[in-house]
């Protein structure tokens, strides 16, 4: 069995009558986290894919693809309005752009060109954030949430007056 480890334990009673139970555990692969963050970090999705996340693929694609794509959009306008305001400048005839003025020219440039910048950022941002949610996933897959392990809500009677009390009660069962 690789990556279970089985545990034996056996309890005689008063009676001479021999119970054994068998717990197993998942090993634990403190490398795996790792092994995903740099999956997502040479193809992005591939960390997900590892953690068998397949549901998250779509959406990382879809969110770096879609800065990707503003990001080119606002590069071809920047490129165009600076295009423009460059032949302008140099006397030669224009006619895509003949009905703005140099100020409204400029404007455009600027603003075409902080959202460029800023859609790249946003798309790094979504890389790094696909690498994050890989090797955070591949933590807490590790995590112990079975039913011997509980915090759960409890609401018991007081000890002296009988009313209702409200509190947490932590759950360890062998």
């Amino acid at each position: 069995m690789s990556g279970i480890n089985p545990i034996f334990a056996q309890v005689q009673t008063s009676d001479g009558l021999v119970i054994s139970d068998t717990i197993t555990r998942n090993e634990i692969d403190p490398l795996k986290p790792a092994k995903a963050a740099f999956y997502s970090a040479v193809l992005p999705g591939l960390g997900q894919a590892y953690n068998k996340k397949y549901w998250k693929i779509p959406l990382v694609y879809g969110a770096i693809g879609a800065s990707l794509y503003v990001y080119s959009f606002n590069n071809t306008k920047y490129h165009d309005y600076r295009d423009a305001y460059k032949k302008r400048l140099a006397g030669e005839p224009e006619t895509e752009f003949a009905f703005l003025d140099d100020d409204r020219l400029i404007r455009a440039q600027r603003f075409h060109q902080r959202n460029r910048d800023l859609s790249l950022l946003v798309a790094v941002a979504f890389y790094v954030l696909n690498i994050v949610d890989a090797n955070i996933d591949a933590h807490l897959k590790q995590f112990n949430v079975n039913e011997n392990l509980s915090v759960k809500p409890d609401m018991y009677p007081s000890d002296i007056n009988q009313k209702p009390n409200v509190g947490l009660t932590f759950n360890y069962r062998f």
